[in-house]
Formats: C-alpha cells, sequence, structure tokens
C-alpha cells in the first residue's frame, strides 16, 4: 500500500544515541512495514558529524544488499568533505554510488546555510548526476544538524531557482511548521498546533517552483496536516503530484500515525483514491522510476 520515502535503520544494535533514541535494525524496520502496509523504504544514511552515531553509506548498502524487496538505498556526501571547499568535485564519488544502485541523495543535512557555497556546489553536482535530493533543516547555525533558513524560507528559494533541474524534498520542522503562517518568529523549526489561518511560504513555493517536491515523514510532516484537517485536505489535493507518504522511523516502537490518517482521509472521501495512491506511492515510484 505505501512506499516509505524516508526510513533510518542500522546493522547494529547500538546503544541509545541521546539518551532515549535507540535506532531500528533492519529487521526492526521490517516488522513495522509489515504493521502498517508498508511494502518497502528508502534508507538515508546519516553520515553528518553533527548526527547521532555517523553512519557509512556503505552500510546502508549493506542492509538493501540483505534485503532487496525491502529497501532502497540513497547516498549521502558532506560538503565539508576532501578539503573542505566549494571547489572539490564529488562527481568520482557520486558516480560510484549511482552505478552501484544508488537512486538519490539523503538525508542531506549539514549545518550550514542553503547560501554556503560548499552547499551550492553540492547542489550543482547533485543536479548535474539528475539526482533527487531529501534535506533537513533548521533555524540555527551551531545548532545540532540541518541546513539553516531565514524566516520564510527565501534560501530555499534561491536554491530552488538557481537549480531548476534539481528535485529537492523538504523534510523537518523548519521547513513544515511554515506551512502557514507563523504567529510568532519563535514557531520556526517547531511543531504548531493552532489551525492554518493564512498560507506561509511552503505552498507559495511549491506553487512557483516544480522542482520542489514534499516528504511528508516524521512528526513535522504530520503535524504539518493534522494541525488543520480542512487545509490539509486542500495542501494535499493541490500539490497531489509532489507529495510523498514517508515515516522517518528512527527506532522500533516509534509512533507513526501518517499511515492512519491518510487511510482515514481516503475512506472519509476527503480525497480520492488517486489521490491517496500518488501520495502513498505513485509519486515516489515515478521519480525513481521503480
Amino acid at each position: 500500500m505505501f512506499i516509505d520515502v524516508h526510513a533510518h535503520a542500522y546493522l547494529y544494535d547500538y546503544p541509545p544515541q541521546d539518551g532515549y533514541t535507540q535506532f531500528a535494525t533492519a529487521e526492526e524496520v521490517i516488522q513495522r512495514y509489515d504493521e502498517l502496509g508498508i511494502e518497502k523504504g528508502i534508507l538515508l544514511p546519516l553520515i553528518g558529524p553533527e548526527t547521532y552515531i555517523p553512519q557509512s553509506n556503505a552500510e546502508v548498502m549493506e542492509i538493501c544488499k540483505r534485503y532487496p524487496d525491502r529497501f532502497i538505498p540513497f547516498f549521502n556526501i558532506d560538503p565539508r568533505g576532501i578539503k573542505n571547499s566549494e571547489f572539490t568535485d564529488f562527481s568520482p564519488w557520486i558516480d560510484w554510488f549511482k552505478e552501484r544502485g544508488c537512486l538519490g541523495v539523503g538525508e542531506f543535512m549539514p549545518n550550514l546555510r542553503f547560501l554556503d557555497p560548499r552547499v551550492l556546489n553540492m547542489f550543482r553536482q547533485f543536479e548535474a548526476a539528475g539526482l533527487p535530493v531529501i534535506f533537513d533543516d533548521t533555524v540555527y547555525v551551531n545548532y545540532h544538524y540541518g541546513l539553516v533558513d531565514d524566516p520564510g524560507l527565501p534560501q530555499l528559494e534561491m536554491v530552488l531557482n538557481m537549480f531548476p533541474k534539481l528535485i529537492l524534498l523538504g523534510h523537518g520542522p523548519a521547513f513544515w511548521s511554515e506551512i502557514g503562517v507563523l504567529e510568532t518568529v519563535y514557531d520556526r523549526g517547531r511543531y504548531p498546533n493552532y489551525p492554518i489561518k493564512e498560507e506561509g511560504a511552503v505552498p507559495k513555493l511549491f506553487r512557483r517552483y516544480q522542482n520542489l517536491w514534499g516528504d511528508l515523514s516524521a512528526g513535522s510532516g504530520y503535524n504539518a496536516l493534522a494541525r488543520d484537517v480542512d487545509y490539509a485536505v486542500h495542501f494535499l489535493n493541490e500539490f497531489q503530484d509532489r507529495l510523498c507518504f514517508g515515516t522517518d522511523i528512527c527506532y522500533a516502537k516509534q509512533n507513526l500515525p501518517l499511515a492512519g490518517f491518510l487511510i482515514d482521509l481516503k475512506k472519509s472521501g476527503r480525497i480520492s483514491e488517486d489521490v491517496f495512491e500518488k501520495i502513498a506511492r505513485g509519486n515516489i515510484k515515478r521519480l525513481l522510476n521503480i
């Protein structure tokens, strides 16, 4: 029924990495997939120094090799790698991962500004390679992980304009919180629980840039919809061709409400079977040609 655009799994049963998040093994993710009716998922390596236990691309590729019917590999490259320069040529590594079956990039989340020259260098090369990119973002430099933007997402807009053939899948609280106009700037990067009285930057960018897609995973994607179901129905219908179901599963017992939310909208007739199918699996199949 579903294809998960955003998943994480480790080969090893590591201890909790921030006091509570004990990342799931591949087998635990598959068990949750079976419970939720998820056919397969895209595994995103967590490579950056700001993330939990940094994970190699090779580990994700090995998991996908063991379970080829359940997982699809993406790869990840930190733009600070190999000389920490805006002029680094990453194409040999990009080509190497493509040749070995990686279909996209993510979760791309260095704690740098969108317009940092090293980030732009990376986006330029991802665009040339024809690879979609799932990014995470945040609101501060030197604060955990994620690309950094300003209120209203102007840096993301400049990137979308600079690289019109680069498909970027928006993800994370700093992105999805701006589905509506925020009551205060403090709500950026958080989980606003009030209705959407006026559209924010996200739907406006969706209308303006066809290369912007939406990764609906995690609490951020779910909250963007569940905080105002009436607006969610409008948003899902309008942008039905560029939205993708996801979980962002990290630990085995994680609450994953998005699948049930979308099923309920379909059953109630608020979204059609066709819209549901696109968001649940059709859009990502079309994007990745799988």
